[in-house]
C-alpha cells in the first residue's frame, strides 16, 4: 500500500505558517532564520519517492514553488522539478510553468485516496489540504522538520488531539527531522 505523507516545517510550539516569510506575516521568515542550508537539499528523505511519488500542493505553495525550483539544477531540485505534480485550486488553470503540473479534477479526498491507488502522496507545506486529508482520515505519515523557535501564535497542523508511533529522529543542522506514523 503507498502512503500519503505530510512534509511541513515546524516551530517548536507547532507553528507551520509562513516558514519563508513569503506569506507576510508578522513572524514570518522564521526557518530561514538558521541559514540556507537548515532548509536545502532532501532534509526529508524523499529521495526516489520523488521519482516514483506524486506531489500534491495547494495553489500558493504550487505558485511560489513554480517560481523557485524551476531554475535550479543540484540533484534535489532536479528530482523536484522531474516530480509528478498535482495541484489542488479552484482558481489556478494554467500550471504550464512548473513541467509535470496538472490540476486536481474532482473532489480532494477522492482524488488523493485515488493517487494513493497508484504511487506515494507527497503533501508538501499546504495546510490546507493537510488539514483536509487529516480530517478524513488519509494521512499515513508526518515527517516534520522542527526548528528551535517559538512564536506564541500562528497557524498549526494539529487542530485536534491525535496519536502518533514515532519513526525516527535525526538532527539536521539547527533542526530535528522527526517522523512519525498514525494509527
Amino acid at each position: 500500500m503507498n502512503d500519503i505523507i505530510v512534509i511541513e516545517f515546524t516551530t517548536l510550539d507547532g507553528v507551520v505558517e509562513d516558514p519563508d516569510g513569503s506569506g507576510g506575516t508578522a513572524h514570518g521568515g522564521w526557518a530561514f532564520r538558521h541559514g540556507p542550508e537548515a532548509v536545502s537539499g532532501d532534509k526529508f528523505d524523499l529521495g526516489a519517492r520523488l521519482e516514483t511519488g506524486a506531489l500534491l500542493l495547494g495553489r500558493k505553495t504550487w505558485q511560489l514553488f513554480s517560481k523557485l525550483w524551476p531554475n535550479r539544477t543540484d540533484e534535489f531540485s532536479a528530482r523536484m522539478n522531474n516530480a509528478t505534480k498535482v495541484v489542488a485550486s479552484r482558481t489556478l488553470t494554467d500550471v504550464g510553468a512548473w513541467q509535470n503540473s496538472t490540476v486536481l479534477s474532482g473532489d480532494l479526498a477522492d482524488e488523493a485516496r485515488r493517487l494513493r491507488e497508484e504511487r506515494d502522496v507527497i503533501v508538501i507545506g499546504s495546510i490546507g489540504i493537510a488539514r483536509t486529508l487529516m480530517a478524513q482520515g488519509l494521512v499515513d505519515e508526518y515527517r516534520l522538520l522542527v526548528f528551535p523557535v517559538v512564536l506564541g501564535a500562528g497557524r498549526r497542523l494539529f487542530e485536534t488531539p491525535c496519536d502518533l508511533t514515532l519513526v525516527s529522529t535525526e538532527q539536521r543542522g539547527a533542526a530535528a527531522s522527526l517522523r512519525y506514523r498514525t494509527g
